[in-house]
């Protein structure tokens, strides 16, 4: 039975662990909280810091394949591990590549994928120089992670919310719509590409809000989207699973925004739309199985479940038994403990033929379920 380790014991991390069941795996998770969400679900959990070189390195020997949950773990401790005969899922030089937003978007230049027209700064004296550019968005180079290191600058006289640290400055596109593809790569470089997926984000959180499956395109845009997607996975010459998320602008043309190496929150809808989930499908791929049927069963549509506003402590989900009422709805709570101000606590999935169906139901889910301090109901 081969011996797998998962760097990172969030939502993702539980999710594959859920799905890592039904295959003979012996998994493993490192993460610094002993009560996160993955560390009751996995075979060996171990403390520890998933940046730490000597963490990671510990970690990793001994172990047949290492995966991730998020980008911000140490990649010298995956390559020496690589380079000692470990797989890791995605290759050490593909995460390099995508956890900088630097290099990534060089990357995209040096390939020619399309992506918004940028520069880099390294400070925000730099920034100023760039007042030509404006409207933009200023992300950090490193660091970033759910909205954060991400600022929308409207104007020269808003400079001053940009970053001092070394970041890209993006031409801000004119957005129809903002869209999720996701692709599987085995071993042998073979794909399989899931349905892309319409994003709707929270202006104030920049997080995910809903989405809906699959995304309403013209069969030209579609060919687009698919070709961009799979020439961004292709040239990072990487076995795994990779979001690529793109934006349609208002004529139609299609543009990389970023490249997540991972599971990923738009295709959560997976697990009970697809006959093979995103989860479902990375195990395959590190266990060196065939690729799984990435076609949808019915069209999904996804409701993050955020913490509220004002709202800090003991979770407490109120609406819950509302809308475990609804038909064809799946909820998805992620074991954490302690709720805080737009902390992701789980997702709702609705399945529905009736894309009608799935927009009442959603607006609905988001009416009712909320997730409050359960202090702040004594």
């Amino acid at each position: 039975m081969l011996k797998v380790g998962i760097l990172g014991g969030g939502q993702l991390g539980r999710m594959l662990l859920q799905a890592a069941a039904n295959y003979p795996v012996e998994t493993y998770v490192m993460e610094n909280d002993a009560d996160c969400p993955a560390a009751h679900l996995c075979h060996h959990f171990v403390k520890g810091d998933i940046r730490s070189y000597n963490d990671v390195y510990a970690f990793g020997k001994g172990l047949d394949a290492l995966t991730i949950e998020i980008e911000s773990v140490n990649d010298d401790a995956l390559a020496a591990l690589e380079a000692e005969g470990v797989k890791v899922y995605p290759r050490t030089a593909a995460l390099r590549i995508i956890k900088n937003k630097i290099e990534q978007k060089q990357f995209y230049a040096s390939h020619a994928i399309p992506s918004a027209h940028f520069v880099i700064t390294r400070s925000l004296q730099e920034l100023e120089q760039h007042a030509d550019f404006f409207p933009a968005v200023h992300k950090l180079g490193s660091g970033g992670y759910d909205g954060r290191g991400v600022q929308v600058i409207a104007s020269a006289e808003e400079a001053g919310k940009g970053f001092d640290a070394p970041a890209v400055l993006e031409k801000k596109i004119n957005i129809h719509k903002e869209i999720a593809q996701i692709v599987a790569v085995n071993d042998a470089g073979q794909t399989a590409l899931y349905p892309p997926v319409d994003m709707v984000f929270d202006p104030e959180l920049n997080l995910l809000d809903y989405q809906v499956s699959p995304a309403e395109l013209a069969e030209t845009i579609l060919w687009k989207v698919e070709a961009i997607a799979l020439r961004v996975v292709k040239a990072l010459e990487s076995p795994g699973i990779f979001a690529v998320e793109l934006f349609i602008d208002k004529v139609g043309e299609v543009y990389v925004n970023e490249t997540a190496p991972r599971v990923h929150n738009s295709g959560h809808h997976t697990i009970e739309g697809n006959y093979s989930s995103q989860f479902d499908m990375l195990w395959r791929i590190v266990l060196g199985y065939p690729l799984g049927n990435t076609a949808a069963i019915l069209p999904a549509a996804i409701v993050n479940v955020l913490g509220e506003d004002d709202q800090s402590g003991t979770a407490q989900y109120d609406g819950l038994e509302d809308v475990l009422q609804m038909d064809n709805v799946f909820v998805h709570i992620y074991g954490k403990k302690e709720t805080k101000p737009g902390r992701k606590m789980g997702h709702v999935t609705i399945l529905s033929s009736d894309r009608k169906d799935l927009t009442y139901k959603q607006r609905r889910i988001r009416q009712v379920l909320s997730v409050v301090s359960g202090e702040s109901k004594r």
